[in-house]
């Protein structure tokens, strides 16, 4: 560890990989509840396990983001944090302020949870995603501002790089465009047109800048290659993310009652979002081949590599198979839709995150990497989660594909409850391909205390 105020990130991983962990069991749950509908109701309904499982997804994220940007940020400004206490409070806060929603979620009814949190106040309230009562949505306001501010005093006095500048202009983003969540208009279309423009310009854009610059910093302390190199590479990688993301919003407003010009918008530059991911893959193999140093880490390697390949499979392939209108007519708000969800955000973002935990927390230790008896469980975990997913993703795929014929494309359509009883097969195989995963997460944990020989960090 190169700076003292660089151990501020990691109370940030550990609350990240636990959140995570809350969310797998939350997804398991939820899966369990398509193929038996009263499990644990009305304890938990399937709404509340969905809303929890998905809210924990983004918050575990966030604190991975936040975490990883106090981690690389000292090291590529050259200086200590501007104040690591502020990083701290911020961190309790958020946390209590996360759990507090959560305990919420779980123990009020949601109208109830609205009452008592200010929604009549302005209401914010009932969207996907954006479930989070009022007073919590000002708090992660607060939240990212002193963050932001923090950082952003940190870099002014230090060092500017691609990597740093490319990371905040991604965090800045993601905290703008959050302020869409507070607008809730009557009109439904118009709610619909705004509210993509935090989760997709999120997901499919800002959140990408990020993804890439972790990378970036993963790859050049893996792999001794050149700074410049990697940055060029960084370059043309946000440039095609931001060119085909911000545009390719218009794949939401396909149906929503649009102009139908979006059907066209939306699909050409939908069609064209792969190819930054298939460039960020390129990248990672090639940055890898031309390494310059054998870095102890192997495992933070794997996960580099294996976070390009799955983004692009998951963001770019699964989600090129449904883009184009006349697919997506039939497609859209199916188990497709989930597939393509579910391999797109552990590809993108759950697996960079793991992967800056895997290279970063070593070190936050005091040694360059884990031993090697840790790090070969750890890859263990990264198989064990990663072909879990893909099954997953195969499962619902396929649950997909019947969904559609059977209640959308045949000419004798049938309701969406029966269809949903003639794909139960997938759901349970989901569920199992989603207990695997639990186990590989658990491994992953399980790792970083495996004790062994290890080499001191640099």
């Amino acid at each position: 560890m190169q700076y003292k105020s660089q151990a501020v990130a990691k109370p940030y991983f550990i609350a990240a990989i636990a959140l995570f962990t809350g969310q797998i069991l939350f997804g398991l749950i939820m899966g369990l509840q398509y193929v038996v509908g009263d499990f644990l109701f009305p304890y938990i309904p399937f709404n509340i396990a969905r809303m929890v499982h998905t809210n924990l997804l983004i918050v575990w994220l966030l604190f991975g983001f936040m975490g990883a940007a106090y981690y690389m940020i000292p090291e590529e400004t050259e200086t200590e944090l501007f104040s690591p206490k502020l990083a701290i409070a911020m961190f309790w806060i958020f946390l209590v302020a996360g759990a507090l929603t959560i305990v919420g979620y779980l123990a009020l009814p949601y109208a109830k949870l609205a009452e008592l949190t200010g929604n009549d106040l302005l209401a914010t309230m009932g969207r996907e995603f954006l479930e989070q009562p009022l007073i919590t949505k000002v708090g992660i306001v607060i939240v990212a501002l002193a963050f932001l501010f923090n950082l952003t005093m940190t870099m002014l006095k230090g060092r500017k790089t691609a990597i740093s500048l490319v990371l905040m202009l991604g965090l800045w983003g993601l905290a703008i465009f959050f302020l869409f969540s507070f607008y809730n208009p009557h009109n439904l279309v118009l709610d619909k047109f705004y509210w993509w423009w935090v989760v997709h310009l999120w997901v499919e854009g800002v959140w990408e800048l990020i993804l890439g610059a972790l990378l970036a910093f993963v790859l050049i302390k893996v792999t001794g290659v050149d700074r410049e190199v990697i940055e060029k590479w960084l370059y043309v990688i946000i440039t095609l993310t931001l060119i085909t993301g911000i545009i390719g919003t218009g794949h939401h407003y396909f149906w929503i009652g649009t102009p139908e010009y979006w059907q066209w918008w939306g699909s050409i530059f939908s069609a064209l979002e792969p190819i930054p991911f298939f460039a960020m893959t390129v990248f990672a193999f090639n940055m890898v081949n031309r390494r310059r140093r054998d870095h102890p880490n192997k495992a933070a390697t794997l996960w580099a590599l294996g976070t390009g390949v799955m983004s692009f499979l998951g963001a770019g392939v699964w989600g090129f198979l449904h883009t184009l209108a006349p697919v997506n007519y039939f497609t859209h708000g199916t188990q497709i839709t989930a597939a393509h969800g579910h391999m797109a955000f552990y590809g993108a973002y759950a697996m960079v995150v793991l992967c800056i935990i895997s290279y970063a927390m070593p070190i936050l230790r005091g040694r360059a990497a884990n031993s090697n008896k840790a790090q070969v469980l750890e890859m263990w975990s990264f198989w064990l989660m990663t072909v879990s997913m893909v099954f997953i993703t195969l499962f619902l795929t396929a649950a997909g594909i019947l969904q559609v014929w059977l209640q959308r494309f045949s000419d004798t359509p049938i309701s969406f409850m029966a269809a949903q009883d003639q794909i139960s097969l997938f759901y349970w195989m989901r569920e199992w391909a989603g207990v695997v995963f639990l186990i590989g997460l658990v491994i992953y944990i399980t790792s970083f205390f495996i004790k062994g020989e290890t080499k001191a960090a640099a």
